[in-house]
């Protein structure tokens, strides 16, 4: 299958990466964008071709990624015109009824992938598709699949879903740098200290396939210790709350 890529932005070089990085992966890989010339250097990096304008990227491709900004829907589908065999939307806050407004009788997915899947070990959360045969649903999940764990939702939850774990990936980060950050002024070397961090993260998320996140937090912290003192600290400093707002203020930036 030949998959055209309609914008170069984060996800789309994401995505593009997560197939290029292993088997099983697109036979081809092509490349536009708005005139920011990432089409080219992905298309270089990555073994693929660019295409001048989305009419010709419809036109070549077996399956085109749409990966714009909504505000630039209008424009991006209007360009392609109808040549797309078929679209996989990770457009945030876009819902299929106006997918289908703009890409009528065209096989639609929409699919929220986290940033995890240049390293495919994403999570996919997609829709029904709409206006695609089976065999064709199959296989562009399939193709997804490659890219980390695909999870089927009701399309009214992609937004909350979207916001626990395609933004999450940012929180985390900034938790790591503020840990490590905390540990290179306590003396430890820069790189060294990132590098503790990784490791405890790592190691805490394979736990936490096996153990509830409130027992795993019981175990760590010691009653009187000095991880029952850090977590009361972060209770003083609103953590918990700031996190539960950061999720809401990823929905109501979301919603139309």
């Amino acid at each position: 299958m030949k998959v055209g890529f309609a914008g170069s932005g984060n996800m789309a070089a994401a995505m593009a990466r997560g197939w290029a990085a292993g088997e099983g992966g697109p036979e081809a890989m092509l490349f536009s964008d708005a005139g920011s010339g990432r089409a080219a250097s992905l298309a270089e990096e990555l073994g693929g071709e660019a295409r001048a304008n989305l009419a010709e990227l419809g036109r070549d491709s077996d399956l085109v990624v749409l990966a714009v900004k909504p505000s630039a829907l209008r424009q991006a589908t209007e360009a392609l015109g109808g040549a797309a065999p078929a679209v996989v939307s990770v457009v945030g806050a876009t819902p299929l009824a106006r997918l289908s407004e703009a890409l009528p009788d065209t096989p639609l997915v929409r699919a929220m992938p986290n940033l995890a899947v240049e390293v495919r070990r994403g999570l996919i959360c997609h829709a029904p598709p709409q206006n695609a045969p089976d065999e064709l649903s199959h296989e562009v999940l399939a193709l997804l699949g490659l890219l980390g764990r695909t999870v089927e939702i009701e399309e009214g939850l992609l937004d909350a879903a979207t916001a626990v774990m395609g933004c999450s990936p940012a929180y985390f980060a900034l938790v790591v740098e503020v840990l490590a950050d905390a540990g290179a002024r306590e003396g430890l070397d820069d790189e060294l200290s990132r590098e503790l961090v990784l490791e405890a993260l790592a190691g805490t998320a394979q736990l936490l396939e096996i153990h509830h996140p409130a027992s795993l937090r019981r175990a760590v912290a010691s009653p009187g210790g000095s991880t029952e003192a850090g977590l009361e600290e972060l209770d003083r400093g609103g953590a918990t709350k700031a996190f539960e707002r950061a999720v809401l203020a990823s929905m109501e930036r979301m919603r139309p």
